[in-house]
């Protein structure tokens, strides 16, 4: 992945907890009001550990999203940066696909999706 990883972007919030040839697993943490920069995610499922609110944003397009605890979405490849619009922390999982992953692509829905 790029200079865009959110590992690399965002190390204070994003940790890798796992990896081989296939896939990444990513660990997520935020407190209410952090904020990412613009990040990249490949073809992903998110696994999420607590409830959340927050605000995912790429360009002039935001939408808004919450996402309860013990959640499973998948994501579509995307490049975006998000905001904790909530008063909770987030806590999540994302597990990255290496093989078919996908190019973020114009137009696509923004966040996870149920």
């Amino acid at each position: 992945m790029s200079g865009k990883d959110p590992v690399v972007t965002d190390p204070e919030l994003y940790r890798v907890v796992f990896e081989n040839d296939r896939v990444r697993v990513l660990e997520y943490r935020d407190e209410p009001g952090d904020r990412t920069h613009p990040h990249r995610h490949p073809d992903s499922v998110m696994v999420t550990l607590s409830a959340f609110q927050r605000r995912v944003a790429d360009g002039e397009r935001s939408v808004d999203v919450s996402v309860p605890a013990g959640a499973v979405r998948w994501l579509g490849a995307q490049e975006h940066s998000g905001h904790n619009v909530g008063d909770t922390p987030t806590h999540a999982f994302f597990i990255e696909l290496k093989e078919g992953a996908g190019e973020p692509v114009p137009g696509v829905v923004l966040g996870p999706q149920g």
